[in-house]
């Protein structure tokens, strides 16, 4: 909804996006009804798009590329950047990385990794988080975190393995039938032929060593084929760059990676916990 307060906290793209949509309207002679009527939207949310009181959502982009952008792709690369925008602010730089990668390296230990989650899945986690979000916000973060998926069919595609401790497939989010869909959902993304799906045993510590103590990692490989190590805690978060310190997190991953299921065992058990029959 368009709102005063939405004009004072617009985003540095927001602005941008609106200063370029009306100087392209003003220059074709267009008042701010004859731009709705062309991109299928009414004056008032012209209006709101170039005041910032209610930015452009993704929707409203597409069709300013089609209308204004001339070939230029302004509004197409404006998507990027505000969608990233819209993650918490701990997530932005990640995200990008994210989208980009060749490989990532995944360990996680207190619940499904995002890029792996069912949407009610996604939608019981972000919605049971503390402080409570609005349902609107909720609804925004689970779309953005849907979006995040586009990374398994990209090109090139990227390798993703990740190790998933098993209390986090024992530990039900939402409610059982929830839970069981994403169980069955997993068992889908390991049939990926760019994805290595493997599960890190409850008693993978029981002869004394358990590499996985000091919690959840996320290894990035960059196009430039850079490794990064990005940390995220109690919403706040680390990148890593130093190569000494990736070093040793990739030797860290190594060791968990050791002590896990193979893929097949790792899948049978997922489907065990699913009830799902041999």
């Amino acid at each position: 909804m368009a709102s005063a307060e939405n004009k004072q906290t617009a985003s540095p793209m927001a602005l941008m996006v609106a200063d370029v949509a009306r100087t392209m309207r003003i220059q074709r002679g267009w008042t701010q009804e004859q731009l709705g009527q062309e991109l299928g939207y009414s004056a008032a949310a012209v209006s709101a798009m170039e005041t910032c009181a209610q930015p452009a959502s993704d929707a409203m982009l597409v069709e300013l590329e089609r209308v204004l952008g001339n070939g230029t792709a302004v509004f197409e690369s404006a998507r990027r950047y505000m969608r990233m925008e819209r993650y918490p602010l701990q997530f932005q730089d990640y995200a990008l990385l994210e989208q980009a990668a060749l490989s990532l390296q995944l360990f996680a230990t207190n619940v499904i990794h995002g890029l792996f989650q069912t949407e009610a899945y996604a939608r019981a986690l972000i919605g049971g988080g503390c402080p409570p979000l609005s349902d609107q916000r909720v609804e925004e973060l689970v779309q953005l975190r849907m979006e995040r998926k586009a990374l398994f069919d990209r090109e090139p595609v990227p390798m993703i393995e990740i190790i998933i401790d098993e209390s986090v497939l024992r530990r039900v989010i939402g409610d059982e039938e929830i839970m069981r869909e994403q169980l069955l959902h997993l068992v889908e993304c390991a049939r990926r032929r760019n994805v290595t799906l493997l599960v890190l045993p409850l008693d993978a510590g029981k002869y004394g060593e358990y590499a996985g103590a000091r919690g959840e990692m996320n290894m990035v490989e960059t196009p430039a084929h850079e490794h990064l190590v990005y940390l995220e805690v109690q919403d706040e978060s680390m990148l890593i760059s130093d190569p000494a310190k990736v070093s040793t997190y990739a030797q860290r991953y190594a060791k968990i990676r050791s002590q896990a299921l193979g893929p097949r065992e790792s899948l049978d058990l997922i489907k065990r916990l699913a009830g799902v029959a041999e």
